[in-house]
């Protein structure tokens, strides 16, 4: 699958088979995060696999939207170093291009994904054992779609901006 083809077919899954993920897979799937580029490639960031299905029904509470953890086949918290100002910034951006990596990987091998955005940072913290210093702020659930014809149905009708409506030229 090409780069653009995966970009404009990626959708988000949120209900998955009963089926693990395979070993080599999972390691597809965890090398796109790794291999991302960071800011001054510090790669400031930890992934923590979670395959307990009583510890992803406990993630499932992080957030309101985070129920399709409780069913994934998996889940990766995407973990790094608590800071405010533009070092976190920074830090969430390399985290997030690390996640999108994961994503389309996944999806290149026919697995889909959802991310989840922890609300309940006591909750996490403990279900994960987090050390002092570290925060996880979003998962990612993976599994093997339920319903494998989710992989391949069409762009929802209006379900994008038309790009004229949000690209501007050199100013607002």
């Amino acid at each position: 699958m090409d780069a653009w083809e995966a970009i404009d077919a990626v959708r988000v899954i949120r209900d998955f088979a009963e089926r693990p993920l395979t070993p080599d897979h999972l390691e597809r799937i965890l090398n796109a995060g790794r291999r991302t580029a960071s800011a001054r490639n510090q790669q400031d960031w930890a992934f923590i696999v979670v395959r307990d299905r009583e510890r992803l029904r406990g993630l499932s509470g992080v957030g309101r939207y985070a129920d399709h953890l409780a069913g994934a086949s998996l889940a990766v918290a995407l973990v790094t170093h608590h800071e405010d100002g533009i070092e976190g910034r920074t830090r969430m951006w390399d985290l997030g291009r690390a996640a999108q990596n994961m994503v389309l990987a996944a999806w290149d091998l026919g697995i889909g994904s959802a991310p989840a955005t922890v609300f309940d940072d006591e909750l996490v913290r403990g279900m994960l054992s987090l050390p002092d210093g570290q925060d996880c702020q979003f998962l990612l659930s993976f599994g093997y779609p339920a319903d494998r014809r989710s992989l391949t149905r069409p762009n929802q009708k209006g379900g994008r901006l038309p790009l004229a409506s949000i690209i501007h030229q050199e100013c607002w």
